[in-house]
């Protein structure tokens, strides 16, 4: 009698190369490896602290700490994946990752996994998701069939998972304190003069098209009126309108020409009335 053929499972590839074989049993080794060592050698909070304090000094930093972007008409920030990235280093023994699970082109998604581990205290927060191929423009979805587009498209959904299962198993104080700090780096400005800082916003942003006026109008004050926070948002804006999370014409729309403007105060004529008989 003849057995029947079992099938592949659809969340299995059909086959496992040996280059795959060698990595799966060197991830398992090296797992088994990290929790020995964090055993062996804990971390020392003091230290973790104080190179914490140091990193967020750092200008390079704070300037990537936050993100900004638009929802529903309000502009939402935080902090963001490079700040937490690099509390999970200074924290140390601490593992986080991304890994594509699976990637349906028949359905058009991949499935995600995102996730932080406290090796040393075994503390671990991790998140399964769906990624959809497609990315939303001003004119509707569109469909991604462009394999680097879908790379990025899983990129950028993951980070945010990722940057929130680092958060999730950090100290809340040593994250609040981190932000703190590189607020605090933001405002002073690498010990520039607030003028001189200043004059270097209205500059970068020129750049971009955003001139000083329209800048003035989100503040409602003159530049000569802005203080360090003030100087501080516009670096993290202009940093996420860099990173395509926002827009210019978002968050500094652009003055209304009224009627009066475009015709100069002037009525226009009407319009000669046709001919009899014209069409």
């Amino acid at each position: 009698m003849n057995q029947p053929v079992p099938l592949p499972s659809n969340n299995a590839p059909a086959r496992i190369g040996q280059g795959t074989a060698v990595e799966q049993s060197r991830a398992a080794a090296e797992v088994q490896a990290a929790v020995v060592v964090a055993q062996q050698c804990p971390r020392n909070i003091q230290a973790a602290v104080a190179e914490m304090r140091e990193s967020c000094k750092q200008q390079g930093l704070a300037e990537r700490a936050f993100f900004r972007y638009s929802r529903g008409g309000q502009n939402i920030t935080g902090a963001s994946v490079h700040l937490a990235r690099e509390l999970a280093r200074v924290w140390g023994n601490v593992q986080y990752g991304l890994v594509e699970m699976r990637r349906d082109d028949e359905y058009g998604q991949s499935e995600m996994q995102a996730f932080a581990w406290d090796v040393q205290t075994n503390s671990r927060n991790s998140s399964t998701f769906i990624v959809p191929h497609r990315r939303d423009t001003k004119n509707g979805p569109k469909q991604l069939t462009d394999m680097r587009d879908i790379y990025e498209t899983n990129a950028n959904n993951g980070a945010r998972r990722v940057r929130e299962a680092i958060f999730a198993i950090l100290p809340p104080w040593f994250v609040e304190e981190a932000k703190d700090l590189c607020n605090q780096t933001l405002r002073d400005g690498g010990g520039k003069p607030l003028a001189q800082r200043i004059a270097d916003a209205i500059k970068v942003f020129e750049g971009i098209g955003v001139t000083a006026d329209r800048i003035e109008a989100r503040f409602d004050r003159d530049s000569g009126k802005w203080t360090e926070h003030d100087v501080a948002q516009l670096l993290v804006i202009y940093k996420s309108i860099q990173r395509g999370e926002v827009t210019a014409e978002d968050e500094f729309p652009p003055p209304r020409v009224s009627a009066d403007e475009l015709t100069g105060g002037k009525t226009p004529k009407p319009a000669d009335a046709p001919l009899d008989g014209a069409a």
